[in-house]
C-alpha cells in the first residue's frame, strides 16, 4: 500500500474524532454561554451589593460624624452658655453692694447744703450709678433667659399689644409722638401664641423703648399686627433717625452702641432681649431700616395649636 494511503488510514479517523468533538463542543455551547452569562450576573450583583454595602457604611460613617460634630457644637455651646451663666452671677454678686452703697451715701449728699458745681457733680454719679444698677439688672435677665424654664401658655397678643401701646402711650418721653395700634377685626382677630406673656410683653416694651428713644417730637411710632398663615407677624416701625446699614445686624449684640446710639441713654442690652426671648418662643425677628427714615423691626411668631 502506497504512504499516502497509509496516511489517510491515519488522518481520516482523526479528523472524524475531530469533527465530532467539535460539533459535541457546538452543541455544547449555548449551555456554556449561559452558564457564563449566569456567573456574570451573579459576579454583577455581587458588586452592585459590595457597592451598596461600601456606599451605606460611607453614609452611615458621614451620619455618625455629623451626629459627633452636633454633639460636640451642643456641648459647647451648653458649657458656654453656663460659663456666661456663672460669670454674670459673680459679677452680679461683686457690683451689687458696691453700688448699694454709693447710692446710700449719694442720697446722704443730697440732703446737705451743697453749691451748684457740687451738686452738678453728685447728679452725675448719681445718673452714672443708676445705668450700672439698671446695666446688671438687664445682663441678669439675658443670663437667666437662656437658661430658665419657659412658662408656656396661649397668649392673647390683642390684649397684650393693646397693653404695651398703652403703657408706651402714659411715659414722659412719648409726648409729642403720634403712636398708633392697628390689629385686624375682620374676619377674626390675631389668634393666640404659645409662650411666656410677661417675656413676650417685655420683649415689645423693648421694641416701643427703641422706638421712643430713636425719634423725636412730632415722629410717628406704628405698632401692627396680622396673622400669615401659622405665624403671628408683629411690627413696630418708626419715622426716626435710622440705623446705618454697617450697624443693622451689630445693634443685635450685648453692649453694642451703634453710631447713632451716641449721646441715648441705655444699656445695650434692649435688643439682645428682644432676639433671645424671640428665640425662646420659636420665633424670629429682625429689622429693616433707612437712615433720615425710620426703621421697622419684624417680629414672627408661631401660632398656638392645641
Amino acid at each position: 500500500m502506497k504512504r499516502w494511503s497509509w496516511a489517510l488510514l491515519c488522518v481520516v479517523p482523526l479528523a472524524c474524532g475531530g469533527l465530532l468533538a467539535t460539533a459535541f463542543w457546538l452543541e455544547a455551547l449555548p449551555n456554556r454561554i449561559a452558564y457564563l452569562r449566569a456567573d456574570l450576573g451573579t459576579l454583577a450583583l455581587l458588586s452592585g451589593l459590595l457597592a451598596s454595602g461600601i456606599a451605606a457604611g460611607e453614609g452611615l460613617r458621614r451620619l455618625g460624624e455629623e451626629r459627633r460634630q452636633r454633639a460636640f457644637l451642643q456641648t459647647l455651646q451648653t458649657e458656654s452658655i453656663r460659663e456666661r451663666h456663672e460669670f454674670l452671677r459673680r459679677l452680679d454678686h461683686e457690683l451689687k453692694n458696691p453700688l448699694m452703697g454709693m447710692r446710700a451715701g449719694l442720697a446722704n449728699l443730697t440732703g446737705t447744703e451743697l453749691n451748684a458745681p457740687q451738686r452738678e457733680i453728685i447728679e452725675s454719679v448719681e445718673t452714672q450709678t443708676l445705668r450700672l444698677s439698671r446695666l446688671l439688672a438687664d445682663l441678669r435677665k439675658l443670663a437667666e433667659l437662656e437658661i430658665r424654664p419657659l412658662d408656656c401658655a396661649p397668649v392673647d397678643m390683642n390684649e397684650l399689644l393693646q397693653d404695651a401701646a398703652a403703657l408706651t402711650t402714659e411715659r414722659p418721653e412719648a409726648e409729642g409722638r403720634q403712636i398708633m395700634l392697628t390689629l385686624p377685626q375682620a374676619p377674626w382677630p390675631l389668634p393666640p401664641v404659645s409662650g411666656d406673656r410677661d417675656l413676650l410683653f417685655l420683649l415689645i416694651h423693648n421694641l416701643l423703648d427703641n422706638a421712643l428713644k430713636f425719634t423725636a417730637p412730632g415722629d410717628k411710632i406704628e405698632l401692627r399686627a396680622f396673622e400669615d398663615g401659622a405665624r403671628v407677624v408683629v411690627e413696630v416701625a418708626d419715622t426716626g433717625a435710622g440705623i446705618p446699614e454697617k450697624d443693622a445686624q451689630l445693634v443685635w449684640n450685648e453692649l453694642y452702641r451703634g453710631e447713632n446710639a451716641r449721646g441715648v441713654p441705655g444699656s445695650g442690652i434692649g435688643l439682645a432681649l428682644v432676639r433671645a426671648i424671640a428665640e425662646r418662643h420659636n420665633g424670629e425677628v429682625f429689622l429693616r431700616s433707612r437712615v433720615g427714615q425710620g426703621t421697622v423691626f419684624t417680629l414672627r411668631l408661631p401660632v398656638y395649636r392645641k
